[in-house]
């Protein structure tokens, strides 16, 4: 046997047989596990690597970035529209228009400064300063503009900005701007309706885009009735201003305004009081107009007829309140002089034979003591008193205790001379020549008498400057008083006058209030109803008689106007 030299690599022991093949085979075998365990070793680290970098991401997603991830508004796949509103002769009052919003990423922007200087050069109005701080953010998302145009879109994207997109999205526009402004109402910035007619569309799931909501509204009148109130406030120093112009026959409300009013298309840069509906969300107590349902009510129950009369010569006392008549006859009054010539006192009395219990039901069937039905979630609740004493009673009867909304007065008033027929109010347009629903409440005799106890109001009451030569009007002034704590403001007044045309066959109710007007030069200083909304209403009628295809009569040639008055 032979021994190779120990330290020798290139020598092994040799052995005789199968002994020394063993130990050649397994000196190999040894040298590749140690290189595979290498190699094991490095593919182990590079895996572990590999998890520390997904372990680190999910961290950052989980802990870090979900909170701008969800922050950032979900991609529109599908714009809601909304449908159409035009006036009920087709003219567009909303609509809808297709459009982008940009948004950008500000960790892809390269340049803020840059970037906000171009983009301003785009968007009129931009603010520079700040869309700089936004693109300088560390977020992923944030909004830089709503609602471009086709143009500013195209020019944007040919900026080449990296991280500059758009969204689709839907712009609400309103052609006529103010001019309804209190009856289309307004949306948000996301297109959910937020007031009058939009909101109710909301409300009444009516999302049809391809079908147009048709109001009632006539635009023509709407535009005549708001600019004679416009006038009205300015000439008179108002703070405030209602009108409502109804058809008797249908409950139709071909225009609703109330001032001061708002630009539906910048809401934003509106206030509360523009928004504020003075037509239907206002209640007031409307004096003197209420004597037409006290006279109507104790004419139709038979308390009284056109011939009976009471003592208005002496004011009335009641505890510690006194019922006095602003324009005292001091005398015996008739039934129609009590109403020609506005008496607190004849009313009150005349109340008191109707009864407490009669006129709370009377005033109940005419809609004056619950909310207007009407399609505008600005609605106001009326206010009455309880309990319903006598003295309640007494100065009800001239429009002292209850407060309702100038629509419902309207309402009400086209009951009284439409023949009797209480219809529901409605601002969409009915169809034409189909059957209106309504209840009755006053005998179709009881609203002719009162038909011409209304004229006479007009051509020899309170209510002469409302005339409109040519077209028979009628109506009653209101004045009241507006009242604060402990009492009333004698120097606030509510100043109205409903008045209809033409009386002898009427179809149109037409109401006018200013709120708290005052005198002048021309009106001597007084600031009553006769005074100020009263000569409003004439001048409203004159216009929109025309409008809606009116035709005047010569209101001199007796035997025309007797022949005008015969059924």
């Amino acid at each position: 046997m032979t021994y190779a030299r120990q330290g020798t690599p290139q020598t092994y022991a040799r052995h005789s047989g199968e002994n020394s093949r063993r130990v050649q085979i397994e000196g190999v075998a040894a040298a590749a596990l140690k290189k595979s365990q290498a190699r094991l070793t490095a593919v182990a680290g590079i895996f572990a690597i590999g998890f520390l970098v997904l372990a680190g991401r999910v961290v950052d997603l989980t802990l870090v970035r979900i909170p701008e991830l969800f922050a950032a508004p979900p991609v529109v796949t599908a714009l809601a529209f909304r449908p159409d509103i035009t006036d009920r002769n087709g003219i567009l009052l909303a609509t809808s228009l297709k459009g982008v919003s940009l948004y950008a990423n500000p960790r892809d922007i390269p340049n803020p400064k840059q970037a906000a200087r171009h983009l301003a050069a785009i968007i009129p109005g931009l603010d520079q300063a700040a869309t700089v701080a936004r693109l300088s953010s560390e977020k992923s998302f944030v909004w830089l503009e709503r609602h471009l145009g086709p143009r500013q879109q195209d020019a944007i994207n040919r900026l080449g900005i990296p991280g500059l997109n758009f969204e689709p999205t839907v712009k609400r526009i309103y052609p006529q701007g103010r001019h309804a402004a209190h009856v289309i109402g307004y949306v948000g910035i996301d297109s959910e309706g937020l007031g009058g007619i939009e909101k109710t569309l909301d409300y009444e799931g009516r999302q049809d885009e391809t079908r147009a909501q048709v109001l009632s509204i006539d635009l023509r009148v709407q535009n005549a009735l708001r600019e004679e109130l416009i006038w009205a406030v300015a000439e008179f120093r108002a703070i405030g201003a209602a009108g409502v112009v109804m058809d008797v026959a249908t409950g139709e409300i071909l225009a609703l305004v109330s001032l001061p009013d708002f630009d539906p298309n910048r809401i934003d840069q509106s206030i509360n009081d523009q928004r504020f509906n003075r037509a239907t969300l206002a209640v007031y107590e409307m004096g003197s107009t209420f004597k037409t349902f006290t006279t109507a009510n104790a004419l139709e129950i038979g308390t009284v007829n056109l011939k009976s009369g009471y003592d208005a010569s002496e004011p009335i006392r009641v505890a510690r309140f006194i019922i006095r008549d602003d324009h005292a006859k001091n005398r015996w009054l008739s039934v129609p002089e009590i109403l020609v010539y506005s008496s607190n006192i004849g009313a009150a009395k005349m109340a008191l034979d109707i009864g407490s219990e009669r006129q709370r039901k009377f005033l109940g069937d005419l809609g004056l003591l619950r909310a207007a039905e009407i399609e505008l979630p600005e609605v106001g609740s009326p206010l009455s008193p309880t309990p319903w004493r006598e003295i309640n009673t007494m100065t009800i009867a001239f429009g002292h205790g209850v407060a309702v909304s100038p629509v419902q007065l309207a309402n009400a008033f086209a009951t009284i001379i439409n023949g009797g027929v209480h219809h529901v109010p409605t601002l969409f347009k009915r169809v034409p020549g189909a059957r209106t629903p309504g209840k009755r409440v006053l005998s179709e005799h009881v609203s002719a008498d009162m038909r011409h106890l209304l004229r006479r109001i007009v051509v020899e009451g309170t209510g002469k400057k409302a005339a409109a030569p040519g077209y028979v009007v009628g109506g009653k002034t209101g004045t009241a008083e507006k009242a604060k704590a402990g009492g009333y403001n004698r120097k606030a007044l509510i100043a109205s006058f409903v008045g209809a045309f033409p009386m002898n066959d009427p179809r149109y109710v037409v109401l006018a209030l200013l709120d708290e007007p005052k005198g002048n030069e021309s009106t001597f200083n007084f600031a009553s109803a006769g005074w100020t909304a009263a000569p409003t209403v004439g001048r409203i009628i004159s216009r929109i008689a025309p409008i809606l295809a009116v035709k005047p009569i010569d209101e001199d040639d007796r035997q025309l106007m007797a022949a005008a008055w015969t059924p």
